[in-house]
């Protein structure tokens, strides 16, 4: 049986350049593919593999002492949802440009937003109302078949423009409501808490393991509305048979979680297209290029 593990850990690391070695020898001698990033603020990783050698690789994990409380998610698939092993050190676990400005110590990002489980999101949302604004610390094309009903998706490509982003005035008149950000599995949103609130916004909140976590506890019963937008082979996971498709085709606008990426191998965006319309087509900047030769 072959499985999925998901888990990040902001906790200073001395070495990133030994701790680099150690993991990708590990990971070879157990056979498992996947992405780890580490750099001085922790370790961010998704592996596939074997049960068995999961488990090992988990045991190994937490003899390391920065790392001994990391908790592991996970999740369906396996070795065969990456093409390989890729293991490096860079300055950030998510490049949002801020890496002198994130502080980290043995209890994890300082400053960022207040950690709640799935139900204490609803407990806030019950007690708070409308005042309570979810703020998605995702890419535009992962809120496009998937968010939180009624989220704030930010204008953004990639995470390094979150910063120019928040700081725009149009957000300052939500800066003394409570915020929940939100995230695939958390990690983005331990970064985005902590420059939101050094950028005034006052209530800041982030959903503890992220969307996975809160999926878990409440699949489509919830708050939570459409797909999940997943950086593997899968491209999309659903929590339930019920979820609904929110994305919308290119070509006919029927609801659809399909993504391709563009015919333009030059271009390679993600397309949104319908099970019936041609799968291989060009996004819409794309198009009109070609449209116009």
């Amino acid at each position: 049986m072959e499985k999925i593990i998901l888990f990040y850990d902001f906790s200073p690391v001395k070495d990133p350049e030994a701790t680099m070695l150690w993991q990708k020898a590990l990971c070879e001698k157990l056979g498992l593919k996947g992405r780890i990033i580490i750099s001085r603020h922790g370790i961010n990783a998704t592996l596939g593999g074997e049960l068995t050698a999961l488990k090992s690789y988990v045991k190994e994990l937490k003899t390391f002492g920065s790392f001994k409380k990391t908790q592991i998610k996970w999740s369906d698939g396996g070795s065969l949802n990456f093409p390989k092993l890729s293991v490096k050190v860079r300055d950030e676990l998510v490049t949002f440009g801020a890496a002198d400005e994130l502080e980290v110590d043995e209890l994890g990002v300082v400053g960022g937003g207040k950690h709640l489980k799935p139900e204490e999101v609803h407990k806030l949302v019950e007690e708070r109302g409308d005042d309570v604004t979810f703020f998605d610390g995702r890419n535009a094309y992962e809120a496009a078949v998937g968010r939180f009903k009624g989220a704030i998706v930010p204008d953004v490509r990639t995470a390094k423009d979150f910063i120019a982003e928040i700081e725009k005035p149009k957000y300052d008149k939500i800066k003394d409501k409570p915020i929940v950000t939100y995230c695939t599995g958390g990690i983005r949103c331990e970064v985005l808490s902590a420059l939101m609130k050094r950028r005034g916004f006052k209530e800041v909140y982030q959903i503890d393991g992220g969307i996975v976590k809160y999926g878990e506890k409440y699949a489509d019963e919830g708050l939570w509305e459409g797909s999940l937008y997943v950086f593997d082979g899968r491209m999309v996971t659903k929590f339930s048979d019920k979820a609904k498709d929110i994305g919308e085709c290119i070509h006919c606008q029927a609801q659809t979680s399909n993504y391709k990426n563009c015919a333009n191998k030059a271009c390679n965006d993600l397309v949104l297209i319908c099970e019936n319309c041609p799968q291989e087509t060009y996004c819409l900047t794309c198009a009109k290029v070609y449209a116009e030769k």
